[in-house]
């Protein structure tokens, strides 16, 4: 199963701490991790997969694979700036947004809008359809429901 990790470029605290948490958790589940490849939310949960034995790809926005964090073991360059997005929502079976900005949001909402379940821990947007959870454990749970 392909689970992408969405959240913001830069992290602070308890979003950091979850995003770590839910990578671990996913790895422990024999998931693979998908994320924009970046600092932030998504190196958080790429070290968290890693050291679990997780796989991690990383969808860059740029055309440099070297600008991924260190954590990813697959990186696909797409020279496409924020439309990367799009390649993350339809590389995965399911979403889980940790807190996030303009970019999370779009990507809940694309994903929303093809009918795919999106779990979110501190979300910085309710949209209709999300589906909250209180802790990392808790949005793994509800993000694997139904396809374990």
């Amino acid at each position: 199963m392909q689970v992408g990790v969405i959240g913001s470029g830069s992290c602070y605290g308890d979003i950091c701490q979850a995003a770590f948490r839910i990578g671990q958790l996913l790895a422990e589940k024999g998931c693979v991790v998908i994320n924009g490849g970046l600092g932030g939310v998504m190196e958080a949960v790429s070290k968290g997969a890693k050291s679990r034995n997780g796989i991690v790809i990383g969808i860059v926005p740029g055309k440099d694979k070297g600008m991924a964090n260190r954590y990813c073991d697959y990186v696909i360059a797409t020279d496409m700036g924020h439309a990367r997005n799009m390649i993350i929502v339809h590389s995965s079976d399911v979403l889980i947004a940790v807190g996030g900005s303009y970019g999370s949001i779009s990507e809940m909402a694309i994903a929303l809008k093809e009918g795919k379940r999106v779990v979110a821990y501190k979300p910085s947007v309710f949209l209709e359809g999300l589906i909250l959870a209180e802790t990392a454990e808790e949005a793994v749970e509800k993000a694997l429901e139904g396809f374990e």
